[in-house]
């Protein structure tokens, strides 16, 4: 036998007896194939917890780890904690809407409601260490509004279960919020979720807030399922963040209480949200085209640090059982993992408390915009509303399939894209 011969004999004895040792990550993914929604679960859960956890106990503005612009504009600081906390339960109340149970997930869910919960009532105690910047700035209308929002998207687990001295704060704190001057922006939005907030609540509401943003929405819309943002059009997100599904939401709850705008009957409100719907699902294909093959999306506009905050409308979409009939579950939600787990995959996109850092995919800090700091990052939130539906929605369950410019670029049959046009 000659040397060759032996080598090979004692390399396959060695690797044999003793095989080459995986990596911690290669272990983990063998010891457990991670379906999407426990992918979303657990990311979710990373960036709510640091925030909860410590808001929970008045400790969020001790323990925060802020970071502004490089190009701050000079405002309280204080403004971080309130959109943090805001935008992060806008996007995070649907999946706490489930009941409670003993997977793991449910576990996850139980303890950032019980957070969520004691966060509330922190956040408008004056005697809280976290009592949020509710009475100075224009800012805070804004996160108001998500606020506003997380409660009308989970009434039964987020507002009803606090207590009548928070709730009243929490009214007196939206209604002190119109001493601020809303600028003819998507910003009438936002004074229209707060009052439409009180007007699900049955409390004082104006209603000239809310008709004369939906008014004004409706003369901004463009076609095409765009918006304009005022009176000039800007080729941004504005319709993922804010537009689409504020306005949708608004209209809703006008519907469910049966209020009409002047000189409209209760029909013609209902008509105005089945449009409005409509021109959120083809918004919604246009997302979903805009996803690379490598779970890439477009790179424009302003408030890009925002991150996976552009995929709010398909959502929303896919939360409330209201897709394009051309999207199916399974394509909506690879897409969206896709994307989730481009951007997310960068460990720098957390700091070293486990606050979110200001970029886009991991630490980015220089293409931040003068208004934001890392507290504006948790809009990233609301690409998770899907958790709301159950683990087995076909939302979940369906098989993953190829997205639209996945199948394109993979030479497989695609559909074609045609414009909406309303009648």
């Amino acid at each position: 036998m000659n040397n060759i011969k032996r080598f090979s004999i004692l390399f396959l004895l060695v690797i044999t007896i003793c095989p080459p040792q995986e990596s911690d990550a290669q272990k983990k993914k063998n010891i457990k194939n991670e379906t999407d929604r426990e992918y979303w679960c657990d990311l979710l859960y990373k960036i709510s917890a640091p925030v909860l956890s410590n808001m929970s106990e008045g400790k969020l503005q001790e323990n925060m780890l802020v970071e502004v612009s490089p190009t701050w504009d000079g405002r309280d600081i204080k403004v971080t904690y309130m959109e943090a906390f805001g935008r992060l339960m806008a996007g995070l109340a649907p999946w706490l809407s489930l009941p409670d149970d003993d997977a793991p997930e449910g576990k996850q869910r139980k303890q950032l409601r019980e957070w969520a919960l004691k966060s509330y009532a922190n956040g408008v105690d004056p005697e809280s260490p976290d009592y949020l910047l509710w009475r100075n700035e224009g800012q805070p209308l804004v996160d108001a509004a998500y606020i506003a929002n997380s409660f009308l998207r989970a009434p039964g687990q987020l507002w009803e279960p606090l207590d009548d001295l928070t709730k009243e704060r929490y009214v007196k704190e939206f209604q002190q919020l119109r001493r601020i001057d809303t600028p003819y922006t998507n910003w009438l939005l936002f004074s229209a979720m707060v009052e439409t907030f009180l007007l699900s609540v049955d409390a004082q509401y104006d209603q000239y807030r809310i008709h004369s943003a939906i008014r004004k929405i409706e003369e901004w819309y463009v076609g095409d399922g765009w918006y304009s943002d005022g009176e000039k059009f800007a080729f941004d997100y504005y319709n993922s963040y804010v537009i689409h599904p504020m306005y949708v939401e608004v209209l809703q709850v006008l519907v469910d209480k049966k209020v009409r705008l002047r000189d409209k009957s209760l029909q013609d409100v209902e008509d105005n949200l089945q449009r409005a719907k409509k021109r959120m699902q083809r918004f919604g294909v246009i997302l979903e085209r805009m996803v690379s093959p490598e779970g890439a999306i477009p790179l424009f506009g302003r408030s890009i640090t925002y991150r996976t905050g552009t995929l709010q409308p398909l959502a929303l979409l896919s939360w409330q059982e209201i897709l394009d009939p051309s999207l199916s579950n399974g394509q909506v939600r690879a897409a969206m993992t896709a994307v989730i787990k481009r951007i997310f995959t960068p460990e720098s996109n957390f700091n070293e408390k486990g606050f979110l850092t200001l970029g886009y995919c991991g630490s980015q800090p220089e293409i931040s915009d003068w208004y934001t700091n890392n507290g504006s990052m948790y809009l990233a939130s609301l690409a998770f509303l899907p958790l709301g539906l159950s683990a087995d929605h076909p939302f979940w369950t369906e098989e993953a399939q190829p997205w639209t410019s996945k199948k394109a670029y993979e030479g497989l049959n695609f559909p074609k894209d045609k414009a909406y046009h309303e009648r």
